[in-house]
């Protein structure tokens, strides 16, 4: 066995254990805001039953937002349904960079596509080593199903006693755990550049566009951006 081999083998104890307390503490954050769309949901019209199937189903955030935003204001199914397909096509691109890390088949790739969020696809790139990657993919992915689940079902079952969940902050639990995860990767001008850049044209695009909308369209810019800086043989 090589010495670096050795050395990575002794090490993956500790790595593993940060990893693991990393995905907690952003299953936590993330978690969360679950009880925010609980309440919101029942609010809403939708009946505990149906909040929760929700969560277990679609088990995206934004895209459950928009659902219930949507149709709590007076649209139609297809129009709630759509606009959370459209909020959901930035898993397509997560998925894209992933399936080479997890090479999933069968069952477990389904299961993988369930876990593909903002948060756990940030933590399983937020690593160089393959093996904590993976780890991170999946402690992450499930701590968030599992804790956002529960809070979903405490949210819609104290719906009507629940304070306003913008006065608990619990609104900005899940862009705040996103923001810690980005920023260890913003190494250099150019990646800082960008992320600003993108940020901006989010701004820019609030009242022009529907909710959801500003951060897609932003990250569709940094997308094109990052395509267009590459050399034209590596595209």
């Amino acid at each position: 066995m090589s010495t670096t081999g050795t050395i990575a083998d002794r090490s993956w104890p500790r790595a593993r254990t940060a990893v693991l307390r990393d995905a907690v503490g952003v299953g936590v954050a993330v978690g969360a805001l679950g009880l925010s769309f609980g309440a919101l949901s029942v609010l809403a019209g939708f009946s505990v039953a149906q909040t929760c199937a929700l969560s277990l189903l679609m088990f995206s955030g934004a895209s459950q937002f928009a659902v219930i935003g949507v149709m709590g204001a007076g649209g139609g199914a297809l129009t709630g349904a759509a606009t959370a397909t459209l909020l959901g096509v930035r898993n397509s691109l997560y998925g894209l960079n992933l399936a080479s890390l997890l090479r999933l088949r069968g069952v477990r790739r389904l299961v993988g596509a369930h876990l593909v969020l903002d948060e756990s696809s940030a933590m399983a790139m937020a690593r160089n080593d393959p093996r904590e990657a993976r780890l991170a993919f999946w402690a992450t992915g499930i701590s968030v199903f599992v804790l956002w689940n529960i809070a979903t079902l405490a949210g819609a079952l104290g719906a009507h006693v629940l304070p306003d969940p913008e006065a608990l902050g619990l609104d900005v639990a899940a862009p705040a755990a996103f923001v810690a995860l980005l920023l260890p990767r913003l190494r250099g001008r150019r990646l800082w550049a960008l992320a600003i850049a993108a940020a901006v044209i989010a701004l820019i695009m609030v009242p022009l566009v529907p909710a959801g909308m500003p951060v897609l369209v932003a990250g569709l810019t940094a997308v094109v951006a990052a395509f267009a800086a590459r050399p034209a043989g590596d595209r």
